[in-house]
């Protein structure tokens, strides 16, 4: 006997031929259109489609501080802007640590409360774990903050749509550095300087609370400048309007002509 296993996606296929075998029967267009609104993944932004060289490197903090320093003076030096994602929990043990970022003309990202696995959680504890974070960055800097990285990257239509009704566009990464698996500052350093999503509008992902985050960024930022790199914000990275994401997550900006929308 023979066993057929299918993918994810040609399920999606035969479930979507099945319904427009069924809207021919029942002559009903709009169901079909109607059902596979329903069953649509939406997906956050991985990297973003640009014409220059700019990135966006990105730091995760939910555990401690103590490469925040070196990071920072590293930053300066080179000019640098980046993006830290914070946890509700980071900012109650660290609150002078966010006005520094802060204040050094970084951009601040929520990272959720607890850092829990939110991709478990039903559209009300969603909103909590993003909310309570909003508030304390609120309330210690005055600012609404505006991209989300879920905990662990996980994510759900949920996950997402809530996080964009709260004002939040959901940010994960292309360039993943593992600097959280504590490898040499070396190995971290080659694994983003050649890593084949390095591209223009690559968004970095790495951690302050790694162990050898610090001592490899200031020779993995010169070697990315030596490639003609800049480093800029997500914020500033992506598009705010008129855009939208591919299958892999790419931020497509659209151009709007006098006949309808094109994508650029």
């Amino acid at each position: 006997m023979k066993i057929y296993v299918l993918k994810g996606s040609d399920i999606m296929r035969y479930f979507i031929i099945f319904l427009i075998t069924v809207s021919a029967a029942i002559g009903s267009k709009d169901y079909i259109v109607e059902v596979s609104n329903a069953v649509r993944r939406e997906l956050p932004v991985y990297c973003v489609e640009r014409s220059d060289k700019n990135i966006a490197i990105t730091f995760d903090n939910a555990w401690d501080n103590k490469e925040l320093p070196i990071i920072l003076d590293t930053l300066k030096k080179h000019g640098a802007k980046a993006t830290f994602y914070v946890t509700g929990g980071w900012v109650d043990r660290y609150p002078e640590d966010l006005k520094k970022i802060y204040e050094a003309g970084h951009q601040i990202g929520n990272h959720s409360n607890k850092h829990p696995h939110i991709g478990k959680m039903n559209k009300s504890q969603v909103k909590d774990e993003i909310m309570e974070c909003h508030h304390k960055v609120k309330e210690l800097l005055g600012i609404d903050m505006v991209v989300f990285r879920p905990p662990y990257g996980e994510y759900n239509n949920t996950v997402i749509k809530t996080s964009r009704e709260l004002g939040y566009e959901v940010i994960q990464w292309s360039v993943d550095s593992l600097d959280w698996m504590d490898y040499s500052a070396a190995e971290i350093i080659n694994k983003v300087v050649n890593h084949k999503k390095m591209t223009g509008g690559a968004i970095v992902l790495m951690h302050t609370g790694a162990k050898y985050t610090g001592s490899a960024l200031d020779e993995l930022i010169s070697k990315l400048k030596e490639k003609g790199y800049t480093f800029t914000t997500v914020e500033d990275l992506i598009y705010k309007d008129n855009f939208t994401i591919n299958h892999e997550g790419k931020q497509i900006k659209k151009v709007i002509k006098d006949e309808g929308v094109q994508v650029e």
